[in-house]
Parts: structure tokens; C-alpha cells; sequence
């Protein structure tokens, strides 16, 4: 008869005789399998202590590289990701702070406020009380803020639009503005500087928001009559109708690096014309290729090129 051992791995088959030999074995595996428990559960055992995460308020994800960058490096850098050189949208407030001397921006026509003249209404509800909400929401009277300011020391009559103001689109009231600032440029002898933030066209105020492209045009060609400047800056996005009249007609067309331009949408162009378009069309950087854009300047040098250009005009 022989008694079997399974305290290890391997079985031992043992002769009757050697009972003791059994407890040996035992005792054996079991020194074995305490001295390594002693050294593999080290691997596996895992802290009881939490580590400490950072709070997700500190950061800012990138929208083009997915990179994560402090809030307050973010800021510092005017909005723009240290990484890949995105420039985020800001708005027009933001924008002002960064082209004008301090304080000395004065804003006019302030009183010019969206009109309903189709009485438009959509399944979101009636367009006076949307434009009526907006209104209240950003504190701004429409989509284009207008006035004079100082460029290190040199004064200007600036127009900047604001996407977040119904996508920036074009509507009586913005077209209004803007010919009031050119024409208060031209009373003045001031360059004129406009920076375009728009969708195109407000779709609703119909043929009235379609005018506008010939209005401001127009107003545009009172510049150029008087001898004076006309710096347009496009920044992300400059489409549609915006694009299609005073947006593209500066003297001086000046675009941030990656800023989309064109009047149609990417998709319906490829649809009509049934070819498949280069990956970096509608980009400042292949409008500038092509010839449609002068410059590509980053935010943190626009106020340094304007100045630039006006120092010019001034020998």
C-alpha cells in the first residue's frame, strides 16, 4: 500500500513505510509556497492609498490635437493651443481688448438692434424673441460691435463681429452699422478695420439680409474714393454672403492661421462639381497660396502688424 502526497505540484507516491516522509513533504511545499507568497504578492498587491488626480477645471483640451493645457497658459497665450497653433474663436469684446490701446475704444450706434420685417417665425420659436435673447444673453446690441479706438497711438474706426451673435450672420441691422463706421471713417480721414467672424447672410430677414453684400460694398467704395484704407481681417469662420462682398475686398486682407473661408460648404462643392477637394481647401493657408489672402497673422502679432501698416501710411 502506498500513500499519496498532493501538497505539490508533483504527486508523490510514497511507500506505506514512509508515513513520516509524508509530513515532510507537507511541511516542505508549505515553506516553499509562504517564502514565495512573500516575494510575487509584492507584484500584485496594490496601494490602499488613492492617488491624488488633478481637477479637470484646470485644463483646456485642444480642439485640434486633443492636447491638455493649463487653463491659465491657455489664457496667457490668447486663447491659442501651444502645441499645433490653434486659434479658438474669441469674441468681439476679447478681440477689441487685443487690437486697441487700453481704454481707449469708444463704441457707437449702440441703439441699432435686429428688425423682423417677415414677421419670421421656425419651429424654435418667433426670430424677434430668438434676436431679443441674444441680445440680453451677450450684451451686445447685434452681431458687429463699431467704434474708434487707438493702435499704439494712431487712431482707427474699427467693426468687429462676434459668432457667438446668431452664427455672426449679416442682417439689416449689422449692414447698418457698418456703413455708419465707413462713413464715420471717411468724415474722420481714419483707416478702417474690419474684422469678420460670420455664417453669411441671416436667412431670417430674407432679401432685406441679402442687400446688405451691395450696401456695405457700396460704403466700401466711399473708402477707396477718399483715399483711405480698408484692413479686413478674417478670422474663424469668414463664410457665405460675408465672404462674398466686403469680407474679401480690403486693401489689405490679413487671416489667422487655420481660419476657414469660402461661400459654400465644403460637401455641396465636391457634390456639384463631382471632384474630391485637397484636404486644406477653404484655409487661410491655401487661400493664401492661391492669392485671395495677403497675410497670415498669429494673434499675439495682429496689433504689432496693424501698427505696422499704419506707420506705413503715415511716411
Amino acid at each position: 500500500m502506498a500513500y499519496y502526497c498532493f501538497s505539490s505540484r508533483d504527486v508523490c507516491a510514497l511507500p506505506a513505510r514512509n508515513a513520516q516522509a509524508i509530513n515532510n513533504c507537507g511541511a516542505l511545499y508549505a515553506g516553499r509556497r509562504k517564502r514565495s507568497r512573500g516575494i510575487i504578492m509584492g507584484w500584485f498587491t496594490r496601494s490602499s492609498q488613492k492617488k491624488q488626480e488633478l481637477p479637470a477645471e484646470i485644463w483646456q483640451v485642444c480642439p485640434s490635437c486633443q492636447a491638455h493645457v493649463f487653463k491659465d497658459e491657455w489664457a496667457s497665450n490668447l486663447r491659442v493651443c501651444p502645441k499645433c497653433n490653434h486659434h479658438e474663436r474669441i469674441n468681439c469684446r476679447e478681440r477689441i481688448d487685443l487690437l486697441v490701446d487700453g481704454g481707449s475704444f469708444r463704441e457707437f450706434n449702440q441703439h441699432i438692434v435686429p428688425s423682423d420685417p417677415l414677421k419670421f417665425s421656425d419651429a424654435k420659436g418667433p426670430y424677434k424673441e430668438k434676436a431679443a435673447e441674444t441680445v440680453e444673453k451677450l450684451g451686445i446690441s447685434e452681431s458687429v460691435i463699431t467704434g474708434s479706438g487707438n493702435i499704439n497711438g494712431t487712431r482707427v474706426v474699427l467693426a468687429v463681429m462676434d459668432f457667438r451673435f446668431l452664427g455672426g450672420s449679416l442682417a439689416s441691422g449689422t449692414g447698418e452699422k457698418i456703413v455708419l463706421a465707413i462713413e464715420h471713417a471717411v468724415r474722420f480721414k481714419r483707416t478702417f478695420i474690419m474684422v469678420s467672424a460670420s455664417g453669411g447672410a441671416r436667412m431670417h430677414e430674407g432679401i432685406i439680409s441679402l442687400m446688405q453684400m451691395a450696401k456695405t460694398c457700396a460704403a466700401v467704395a466711399k473708402l477707396e474714393k477718399a483715399g483711405l484704407p480698408f484692413i479686413s481681417i478674417l478670422s474663424d469662420p469668414t463664410t457665405g454672403g460675408v465672404s462674398a462682398s466686403y469680407a474679401m475686398i480690403g486693401d489689405i486682407n490679413i487671416a489667422e492661421p487655420g481660419t476657414l473661408i469660402g461661400f459654400a460648404g465644403r460637401r455641396v462643392i465636391e457634390q456639384t462639381i463631382k471632384q474630391k477637394l485637397p484636404d486644406n481647401f477653404q484655409t487661410a493657408e491655401y487661400l493664401l497660396e492661391h492669392g485671395f489672402v495677403d497675410h497670415i497673422v498669429n494673434r499675439k502679432d495682429m496689433k504689432t502688424f496693424l501698427a505696422n501698416v499704419l506707420a506705413y501710411r503715415k511716411k
